[in-house]
C-alpha cells in the first residue's frame, strides 16, 4: 500500500528528504551529498557545496519518486520503537562491521603489500582504513554496552537527570560519527572515488568495491542513529 507521497523543495533539510523518501539516499550517495552526518542543512546549501543546481536535483528526485513510490515499509523505521530500531542496528549494521571489517582489512593489507610500490597512495588507504576499523569497532562496542542500554533504561524509567546524561552521551556518539565520516571522505578522495587503476588485479578491484560498500553501509547506519533514533532524546 502506498503512503502519502513526500513533498520537498530546496529549503527542505537533506535528512528530512531521506526520512520521507528513503530511496533518495541512493541518489545522494551517488551525488556525494552527505545525508547523515551533514544532513541537517537545507538541500540548496548541500548542492551549493557540491557545485550542483538545487532545482536540477529536485527534478531528479521527483523523477526517482515516480519510479519508486514510497511504500509503508520504506518508512517503517521512522515509527518503530527505540527497542526495535536498536535491535535492527545491532543485528544488521554492527554485525556487518564485526564480520566485514576484518575481511576488508585482509584485502587492504594484501593490496598494499603487493602493489604499494607501484601505487604509493595505498599506504594512505592502509592507514586510513585501519584507523576507521579501530574507531568503528570501539564505537559499536560502546554503543552496545553503554549507550543503547542507557536509551532503553530511560524508556523504562527515565527522569530529567538521566535524560541530561543521555543527551551528553549521544552528542559524543554524533562526534564519533562525524570522525568516521571524515575518514570515509578521505578514503574516497585518495582512491579517486574508489576507482581502481586499469592495471588493478581482481583483489585490488574487490578491495575498492568492498570499501565503497562499507561507506554505503556506514551512511545508512549513521542515518538511522543521527536522524531517527537520537532526535527522540534531544
Amino acid at each position: 500500500m502506498s503512503v502519502k507521497q513526500p513533498l520537498f523543495n530546496s529549503d527542505t533539510l537533506v535528512k528530512e528528504i531521506v526520512l520521507q523518501f528513503p530511496k533518495a539516499a541512493d541518489y545522494f550517495k551517488a551525488s556525494k551529498i552527505d545525508f547523515c552526518c551533514g544532513g541537517a542543512k537545507p538541500l540548496r546549501e548541500a548542492t551549493d557545496e557540491r557545485g550542483l543546481e538545487a532545482d536540477a536535483v529536485i527534478g531528479d528526485l521527483y523523477k526517482l519518486l515516480e519510479q519508486y513510490p514510497v511504500l509503508e515499509e520504506d518508512t517503517a523505521w521512522n515509527g518503530a520503537s527505540s527497542e526495535e530500531l536498536i535491535s535492527h542496528i545491532v543485528d544488521k549494521h554492527h554485525r556487518y562491521l564485526r564480520e566485514e571489517l576484518p575481511l576488508i582489512g585482509q584485502n587492504v593489507t594484501k593490496v598494499y603489500r603487493v602493489h604499494g610500490g607501484d601505487s604509493p597512495h595505498l599506504a594512505e588507504v592502509y592507514r586510513l582504513f585501519n584507523q576507521l576499523k579501530d574507531e568503528l569497532l570501539e564505537h559499536t562496542a560502546k554503543e552496545e554496552t553503554q549507550d543503547f542500554p542507557s536509551i532503553l533504561a530511560y524508556e523504562q524509567h527515565g527522569n530529567e537527570e538521566s535524560l541530561s546524561a543521555l543527551r551528553e552521551s549521544l552528542g559524543d556518539l554524533e562526534e564519533e560519527h562525524d570522525a568516521a565520516g571524515n575518514i570515509l571522505k578521505q578514503l574516497r578522495a585518495v582512491t579517486g572515488d574508489f576507482t581502481p587503476p586499469e592495471h588493478a588485479c581482481t583483489t585490488y578491484r574487490l578491495t575498492y568495491a568492498r570499501l565503497e560498500e562499507l561507506e554505503g553501509m556506514t551512511f545508512e547506519h549513521v542515518h538511522l542513529e543521527n536522524n531517527i533514533l537520537f532526535p527522540r532524546y534531544q
